[in-house]
């Protein structure tokens, strides 16, 4: 049950990704302008694991929807 609810999208979980974007973006930038060098921890966060997390969720939450309603239509026959 709990990777269910971990995959299921919500308005409070999409709101997270977007914080966690720009706060990525923020300290990547940050921490490069601090050390001189490229820093790449936030860089692969932001470009890789929050946009594959939010495909996974976003097919995950459509297909829950489907399903669902697929068991409300076989109900009322």
């Amino acid at each position: 049950m709990k990777g269910k609810n971990f995959f299921l999208l919500s308005w409070k979980k999409l709101w997270i990704l977007v914080v966690l974007g720009f706060a990525s973006i923020i300290l990547h930038n940050l921490i490069s302008g601090l050390m001189g060098t490229e820093e790449v921890f936030f860089f692969i966060f932001v470009i890789f694991i929050i946009p594959a997390y939010f495909l996974i969720a976003v097919l995950f939450s459509l297909s829950n929807f489907v399903k669902k309603r697929k068991v409300i239509k076989q109900g009322k026959q």
